[in-house]
């Protein structure tokens, strides 16, 4: 049940992202006076819409993204007389660009001429493009900044949470006794010396630790030895314990909590910690985005690398799914469901769902800045390089060359286009049939 609401809930964040980027286009755009004939979230059929002014809003049946439709978005041919569409060959890709470039001209009504989107200066046209990405970036800062400073970050506490009833073993790892409640090597160290859920951790052999980690490092450190633990009572009492810690060989992990073959063997205790959350300040919110940035952009760079991957050796050769491989919108919110119906506490599922959802749109930020038609980065760059154009061509004393005929890119942005498409349905099919868990 309660699967289904997050993956419900987190379907709906994905939309809203979606809307917002596009509000984002669509308030410079009528600030800047281009008239807007649609704003739609999704793509497809439509489900719903609603006109108001001279823009229909509305809700398209595949929420795989959104648009606003602008008027004049492709300009003439240069040197075509005003309002007409040249015809130069009969190639196959010029007449889908003339026909484009055709269906842009029609949209253009009389006394509109002003309100087109080509004719805009190249800096408003930049901003409108940025609006869209630039929203995501916003809306990322917002959920991080709730997350971060809001709930806080989850950090290991003095305050023992349970005691581990025995000293792990090969076979044992977690320090759980053997189906006979036996414990193979033996009670733990904490469970011996008595130590109890609820008490605070105050020193250890003399030494007052400052965090869990402290604690942790000075432990592990000592290997066996026999010391005196003080710990609080949930009572306020203060109490002596006696302790001789074990040693015990653990296997080591990597950065993304991934064994790595080796082993080390260190002092053990046999103690869990309660998680407290710890609101940070607002300067970890835009160092907690910069370092994430780098990563998703390290990923977008890989994305040709993961996809690959994902077929032939996840779908094709029936290998497990790995943990950076590509995820559509039906597995993020699937992860959303797991993340609501999962055993963590309320502020724990807050946070990671807020955090996907943030991370999502810090990724779309990014993803949509790629110069490359048809994404909004696409017309970024073309929008530059005609001002860069124009400005040589002023230094030059030459004359204005006129607007960029982005419509002879079409054919690109339409093999892009084909391309996303043929992905999307990829990494879908793999999310229902291979998921991507949190386990």
């Amino acid at each position: 049940m309660w699967e289904i609401v997050g993956i419900i809930g987190f379907f709906l964040v994905i939309l809203a992202s979606i809307a917002l980027h596009e509000i984002g286009h669509l308030v410079p755009a009528k600030k800047f006076g281009v008239k807007v004939t649609e704003y739609m979230v999704g793509f497809g059929p439509t489900l719903w819409s609603r006109r108001r002014g001279e823009t229909s809003y509305g809700v398209k049946a595949i929420p795989v993204g959104g648009y606003i439709r602008m008027v004049g978005m492709l300009p003439p041919p240069k040197d075509a007389p005003e309002g007409t569409a040249r015809s130069m060959s009969t190639g196959r890709f010029t007449m889908l660009v003339e026909d484009a470039r055709r269906q842009s001209l029609e949209e253009i009504a009389p006394g509109d001429e002003s309100r087109v989107f080509y004719r805009l200066p190249v800096r408003q046209r930049v901003i409108i493009m940025l609006g869209g990405p630039f929203m995501n970036l916003a809306l990322a800062f917002v959920l991080f900044a709730i997350v971060l400073v809001g709930i806080g970050t989850a950090q290991p506490s003095l305050t023992v949470s349970s005691v581990v009833p025995c000293v792990p073993t090969v076979d044992a790892p977690t320090g759980s006794p053997d189906a006979s409640g036996e414990c193979a090597q033996g009670a733990s160290p904490a469970a011996l010396a008595g130590l109890q859920p609820g008490d605070v951790i105050t020193g250890l052999s003399g030494e007052t630790p400052a965090s869990w980690d402290a604690l942790t490092d000075q432990i592990r450190a000592q290997g066996v030895v026999a010391g005196v633990l003080t710990v609080v009572r949930a009572d306020g009492t203060t109490v002596q314990l006696p302790v001789e810690t074990a040693e015990v060989t653990r296997p080591v992990y990597d950065e993304m909590g991934e064994p790595t073959g080796a082993v080390e063997t260190t002092g053990f205790l046999g103690v869990r910690p309660e998680i407290e959350y710890v609101n940070q300040s607002w300067t970890t919110v835009p160092a907690q985005m910069w370092d994430l940035t780098a990563r998703s952009a390290t990923a977008l760079a890989s994305m040709p690398v993961r996809v690959y991957e994902l077929v032939s050796e996840t779908l094709v050769g029936g290998g497990e799914r790995q943990i950076d491989s590509p995820v559509s919108v039906v597995g993020v919110s699937r992860l959303g469901g797991e993340i609501v119906a999962s055993d963590e506490s309320p502020e724990a599922k807050l946070a990671i769902f807020l955090s996907l959802a943030a991370s999502l749109n810090l990724f779309l930020f990014l993803f949509n800045l790629l110069p490359i038609l048809p994404l909004d980065g696409g017309h970024v760059a073309g929008a530059l390089y005609e001002g860069s154009r124009r400005s040589v061509a002023r230094v030059r004393g030459r004359p204005d060359p006129g607007p960029v005929d982005v419509a002879r890119l079409l054919p690109v942005a339409y093999v892009v286009a084909v391309a996303l498409v043929a992905v999307g349905a990829v990494v879908i099919f793999a999310d229902l049939v291979k998921p991507l868990t949190l386990g």
